[in-house]
């Protein structure tokens, strides 16, 4: 053990030590905090541009039909022709004009109208104006029948139906997918961690291997310890990396939040009312939204956060001590970082796999036969395990024995792994000059 624990002190502080490691432990936290605050200040700069849109109604009908919003108003032309509004229009600079010619067939008219832009215009733009006309041909159809204008808002009224669970615990719709989000996030960490340091593992093997420094070690250690030494350090180098990242990272966001009046949770309270509806409609809507937002925050702050934090530590350690361990068989059996081509892609391929099954799997059907298989394939399952956490243990979540099942599954996989890569790793690390294949990988398995 004293041989290990040196070791396991070598590779932390070689690490720890390293110039390109201390810069970026501190530079990355920066340009990550950088580029998120950048990306959220481009957008409310972005959200922050209000569209004019110039209105020439030349029919007796759609009058006073479109309602300003934060990100769109509308002026209205009178008296001018159709090349006249045009002109005012670009020397006024607003974004374009509405045209909506004379007639007496309301149908005839709104199918006939134009909105002229400068470039192709905004899909939200034409979305908005669409849905506007569209509601308001409803109105017109449903009076012709003899409605109304009391009895079409009425009608159109929109309904949502309401979801509890058994106990009587109010449930919200999209909350399953935000969850998910969230898991698959932290997955998403484990994800990048284990390619990152377990690169970083195979490549310290391949220059200890090429520099014939190993011959020295190999000859006073075993190859299990150095191995498994070589795994632990750089993983504690990686955690030490990783703790500093998010505590950094923590600290620059809140401060930018602060400074710059960033608000990254901000949510798009624009709603789109019945042009009939008026104020009292927007006021009802902007209720129901402050009260759906309590709702969602109510459902947020009940999320697990110290079983994800706890399992995420769990399943992240387990994880990449399965794949490094991997990774340092690789390295041990190739000279050069050219030959690990042909390995890495079989190793990536189990996490670019849980990462996409996982998201869809999960966010249909978190306790579904492909979420729950994957989450429990000890290659998949330290992410997809991850998504499915959020929703908690027990009848509401995650059943206790799928959970306590992937772990034990996870710990046996990584001692047959080690035990299997020791075997490539004894062997492999005093090969030299010669290209290893996956066959003569499986004959160094059966030596003693």
């Amino acid at each position: 053990m004293s041989k290990l624990r040196l070791i396991i002190k070598r590779e932390y502080l070689a690490k720890v030590r390293n110039k390109s490691f201390v810069i970026m432990t501190f530079l990355s936290p920066i340009l990550m905090v950088g580029m998120v605050v950048l990306i959220a200040y481009l957008t409310k700069v972005n959200d922050s541009e209000k569209r004019v849109v110039a209105i020439q109604n030349e029919s007796g009908y759609f009058e006073n039909l479109f309602t300003p919003s934060e990100s769109i108003s509308f002026v209205t032309f009178k008296g001018l022709s159709l090349e006249e509004a045009k002109d005012s229009t670009q020397q006024m600079g607003y974004y374009g004009l509405l045209h909506i010619p004379a007639g007496t067939d309301r149908e005839m008219i709104a199918g006939n109208s134009f909105l002229y832009t400068k470039d192709n215009p905004n899909s939200s733009v034409l979305e908005r104006l669409e849905r506007t006309f569209q509601q308001r041909l409803r109105q017109y159809r449903l009076q012709d029948l003899g409605m109304t204008k009391e009895q079409y808002t009425k009608i159109d009224k929109n309904f949502e139906i309401k979801a509890a669970t058994f106990d009587g615990q109010q449930n919200l719709k999209g909350i399953n997918e935000i969850k998910a989000i969230i898991g698959g996030g932290f997955g998403y960490l484990i994800m990048m961690f284990i390619i990152i340091y377990g690169g970083f593992v195979m490549r310290s093997v391949i220059e200890e291997k090429t520099s014939r420094i190993i011959e020295v070690i190999i000859s006073s250690v075993k190859p299990f310890q150095l191995m498994l030494g070589k795994i632990i350090g750089t993983s504690l180098a990686g955690i030490t990396q990783f703790a500093i990242w998010v505590i950094s990272a923590a600290i620059l966001l809140t401060l930018a939040m602060v400074f710059l009046d960033i608000d990254l949770a901000a949510l798009n309270n624009g709603a789109t009312v019945s042009p009939m509806g008026g104020m009292g409609a927007m006021a009802e809507i902007s209720s129901d939204k402050n009260s759906e937002f309590l709702l969602y925050a109510a459902e947020f702050l009940k999320i697990p956060w110290v079983l994800i934090v706890v399992s995420f530590l769990i399943y992240f350690v387990l994880g990449y001590l399965i794949y490094s361990s991997i990774y340092a068989a690789i390295g041990a059996a190739v000279d050069n970082e050219t030959d690990t081509q042909q390995f890495i892609f079989p190793i990536i391929l189990p996490l670019m796999l849980a990462i996409y099954v996982g998201f869809f799997s999960v966010f249909s059907n978190p306790h579904g036969p492909i979420a729950v298989g994957f989450s429990l394939f000890p290659l998949t399952s330290p992410i997809v395990m991850m998504m499915r956490l959020p929703s908690g243990l027990g009848e509401a979540g995650v059943p206790i024995w799928q959970f306590v099942l992937s772990i034990v599954l996870l710990v046996l996989t990584f001692l047959a792994i080690v035990w299997l890569a020791a075997k490539i790793y004894r062997v492999g690390i005093l090969m030299y000059g010669k290209k290893p294949t996956y066959k003569e990988m499986f004959k160094w398995l059966k030596y003693n």
